[in-house]
């Protein structure tokens, strides 16, 4: 038997103040477009916007339905806009944030499992990393340089040859 770790780095801002301006902007757009989720039933708004590599900016908020897992993250509401109107451009950096009334929206949240899985996907596919930038509306911030990094033992093309 062999044993293995899994690590990686990540860098935490304070708040975000810290971030260079286009990140601090990028996070204060993907905290204003939770406004626009449709989350009647959790309440937890979230908003993604997305700085593509020509530099068009997209953005996704969540998508709920009654019947719950009809519903659509933020995160693959602007992965299917960037791939619909920009087929195979690379996301450069993608900021997540969220509110809710239940709690404080004052950390970084991380995309749920499912997101995770379609983010790496179009990292791969674009043969380009996804930097994310995850923060609360207010709080401390992580800055993530690849989604590879968070989806370890990811289930990828490679299985499916």
């Amino acid at each position: 038997m062999t044993n293995h770790r899994f690590e990686f780095s990540y860098e935490v801002y304070a708040d975000s103040s810290e971030l260079p301006k286009e990140d601090a902007d990028l996070l204060q757009e993907a905290r204003k477009i939770t406004a626009n989720a449709y989350a009647p039933y959790s309440k937890f708004h979230v908003g993604a916007v997305a700085v593509l590599s020509n530099g068009e900016k997209i953005a996704g908020t969540n998508q709920e339905n009654a019947s719950y897992p009809v519903g659509t993250c933020a995160e693959r509401v602007l992965l299917g806009t960037a791939a619909t109107l920009h087929p195979d451009m690379p996301i450069k950096t993608m900021a997540i944030s969220y509110r809710t009334k239940e709690q404080e929206s004052d950390h970084p949240i991380s995309p749920c499992g499912m997101c995770r899985q379609a983010l790496l996907e179009y990292e791969s596919r674009t043969s380009h990393p996804i930097r994310l930038i995850l923060g609360g509306q207010k709080g401390k911030v992580f800055i993530i340089t690849t989604v590879k990094d968070i989806l370890p033992f990811a289930f990828t093309q490679q299985e499916l040859k």
